[in-house]
């Protein structure tokens, strides 16, 4: 079994961070052989829409037209196996890296460090996609599209709409949803076969830093505190965890 005791540091703020734990009856719901399928093809599906996210938040706020475009490209193939079911496990390979730097507009009043922080998100979630996708292969689990879960359209129907509150919002839940997947795959490992144990473990240092650097954006951006709307998002993440949903997922609530 995977031990996690040398984790615990980094896992502790997260926990703090989170206003509830995962519930056990989604644990026990997860670890069941039956629902594998639908645990992998859905956290596949989620480094898809985590990467994109990133993509959409910089090309709306920060990048040049070059760049833009350069974005556009550079998550293609990726949305085209997801959505049009063209191309294949060879045809990702080594896609995850962009060859163009991504550089800011000329009166984006967002600095250079949001886009590299969100370049560098992208890469790993990429490559995280095709890691899922491996592991999908190896296991004769065939890829579908499945319908996203309440958790991440609930949180972001809360956003504000102007600005720069909409932006800071974006990042606040950005940061609750790197948390909650780093809190859930560190949920997951113990009872998982070896070598998707041991990709869940893999996967704890990237999405505590993600976590991080979403909420340092956001504080950045905003220029003053926004504990407040910290804990306002933090509540509605945790009544989507903790509450009953029909629907499971990898960010689903209680099994209904």
């Amino acid at each position: 079994m995977i031990n996690l005791d040398a984790y615990q540091d980094l896992l502790a703020p997260i926990n703090q961070f989170l206003q509830c734990s995962t519930p056990n009856e989604w644990v026990e719901e997860a670890k069941k052989p039956e629902n594998l399928q639908t645990i992998l093809l859905d956290h596949l599906l989620c480094e898809l829409k985590a990467g994109q996210s990133a993509m959409f938040l910089i090309r709306k706020y920060a990048v040049d037209k070059d760049s833009s475009h350069a974005l556009l490209d550079w998550f293609k193939p990726y949305e085209d196996f997801a959505y049009r079911k063209i191309g294949s496990l060879e045809t990702l390979k080594g896609k995850s890296n962009i060859s163009k730097g991504i550089m800011a507009k000329s009166d984006s009043p967002y600095s250079q460090d949001l886009i590299d922080k969100m370049v560098l998100l992208i890469k790993e979630e990429l490559h995280h996609f095709y890691q899922v996708l491996e592991i999908m292969e190896s296991r004769g689990v065939e890829y579908k599209n499945i319908p996203a879960s309440r958790y991440a359209k609930t949180l972001i129907s809360h956003m504000k709409t102007h600005e720069p509150e909409t932006l800071i919002d974006k990042l606040i839940i950005g940061a609750y949803i790197e948390a909650r997947s780093c809190e859930r795959f560190a949920k997951l490992a113990p009872h998982m076969d070896e070598d998707i144990a041991k990709f869940y473990v893999s996967l704890l240092r990237s999405e505590a830093r993600h976590y991080q650097d979403y909420l340092v954006l956001a504080e950045q951006i905003a220029g003053k505190d926004i504990s407040e709307r910290i804990a306002y998002f933090g509540r509605i993440e945790a009544e989507l965890i903790s509450t009953p949903d029909e629907d499971f997922k990898f960010h689903s609530g209680i099994p209904a």
